[in-house]
């Protein structure tokens, strides 16, 4: 179908800022195609489907709305964690503040230094972004695939010892950062990889995670605390037979936060979950948009999404499975819920089922209220303070989407971060 001619020049006017980036031919021709496809679907609109809910208008502009950096000075996430770390500085690459990329199992290099004709990412950059165009169109995406100036690349062969982390850092008031990661897995493989802080005052991200047979992957990330930030992040990933792939992400305020998440279970006995937990005061719109499709016998797939809101903050979840013909035994579960505390917060959600097999087990459901104020007054009763013991019952709230984090000490990290936004809520 054409485009609209108001989606062509809304399209045409965010591309006249940008120009492609110089790589090898590879590269080149993926980000040209990209490019294509991106003139071809225009840049997302109210009007789109699965945009109803959320406004793009900041997401698309040619123009960067101003975020003011957040100033405090809090521990760093995932700073008492053994890791490797990777530091971006509003969407650049910090060498100094980063480690040596190498590690036993693990190659790592960055997206904006390839420069072979023949390289292994040349089979995967922008090909499961591709796939995940079909059957939502998904523009951000493609216009990452076509304009990221870097990111990282990395291959596992083995059992990596300890997490890699991607650290983001937001230094000016109108940085506009696109950053593509690409991650493959070879057979029976495992890595965890840690993503924190609010990256730039607009963020435009794409994860490309391909777990071949047997291999596991672990992903956590945490999105804060800039209160004015944007970021449209998006996870496309494939699963092999008996991989496992998980994916945990807590979010704490920011203006507005659109997370993507795109997985194709391709392979028998393959495990995908992915869950999130978002707590949002005030000027907050956190929208999770997520489609699995169960392409494979006996797979097992779980949504998970818990939200906290207050002071007018709006939270969104658009979550599909899709259960393709001949995908029988398919496991999979969806729940999206959220807790208001007050009047003026909403919560929007679109769960769907979509199933062609006939020996499934699937099953979705979605709630939205208020403090139990039975629970409330038992813990009252015997002598808890009201706002220690609504944060007693906001932590259990969301405990079913922290426990997807398998990992006791990363996940004893976010459950602190979590208690330490309640008792700044408090202040």
């Amino acid at each position: 179908m054409a485009l609209t001619q108001t989606k062509l020049d809304a399209t045409e006017a965010r591309l006249a800022g940008l120009c492609l980036p110089a790589g090898p031919a590879w590269l080149t021709e993926a980000r040209e195609g990209a490019l294509a496809r991106l003139r071809a679907m225009g840049l997302p609109g109210r009007g789109d489907e699965y945009w109803k809910y959320t406004r793009p208008d900041t997401l698309v502009a040619p123009e960067v709305t101003k975020a003011a950096l957040f100033e405090t000075e809090e521990a760093c996430v995932f700073g008492e964690v053994d890791r490797l770390q990777i530091v971006f500085v509003d969407g650049v690459f910090d060498a100094a503040a980063s480690d040596d990329l190498t590690g036993e199992g693990i190659e790592i290099s960055r997206l904006a230094d390839v420069a072979a004709d023949i390289h292994w990412a040349k089979d995967l950059y922008g090909v499961l972004e591709t796939n995940g165009q079909d059957p939502v169109e998904r523009p951000l995406a493609a216009l990452n695939s076509a304009f990221a100036t870097d990111g990282v690349l990395i291959r596992v062969t083995g059992t990596v010892s300890k997490p890699v982390n991607l650290t983001y850092f937001h230094r000016s008031e109108t940085s506009d950062a696109i950053l593509h990661h690409v991650v493959k897995l070879e057979e029976g493989a495992e890595l965890t990889l840690l993503e924190n802080g609010p990256a730039a005052a607009r963020f435009n991200k794409v994860l490309e995670v391909e777990v071949a047979d047997k291999a596991r992957f672990h992903h956590i990330r945490t999105q804060g605390r800039d209160h004015e930030r944007r970021a449209a992040t998006h996870i496309f990933a494939r699963l092999g037979a008996e991989s496992l792939f998980k994916s945990f992400t807590l979010t704490a305020n920011g203006v507005m936060t659109r997370n993507e998440c795109v997985i194709e279970l391709t392979g028998d006995d393959a495990v995908a979950h992915v869950a999130g937990a978002c707590m949002g005061d005030g000027d907050f719109h956190h929208d999770d948009t997520v489609f699995i499709t169960h392409d494979a016998v006996n797979c097992e797939s779980r949504q998970v999404f818990k939200k906290v809101l207050r002071n007018g903050a709006t939270g969104v979840f658009q979550g599909k499975i899709l259960v393709k013909e001949g995908a029988q035994k398919t496991d999979g579960y969806q729940i999206s819920q959220s807790l208001l505390l007050d009047d003026d917060s909403q919560f929007l959600a679109k769960p769907e089922l979509e199933i062609y097999a006939d020996d499934v087990a699937c099953s979705h459901g979605s709630t939205s209220g208020a403090i139990d104020e039975t629970a409330l007054f038992y813990l009252r009763s015997r002598g808890v303070p009201e706002d220690q013991a609504t944060d007693l019952l906001v932590q259990a709230f969301l405990a079913e989407a922290v426990d997807e984090i398998e990992d006791e000490g990363l996940r004893d990290e976010i459950v602190g971060r979590l208690q330490g936004w309640l008792q700044r809520r408090r202040g």
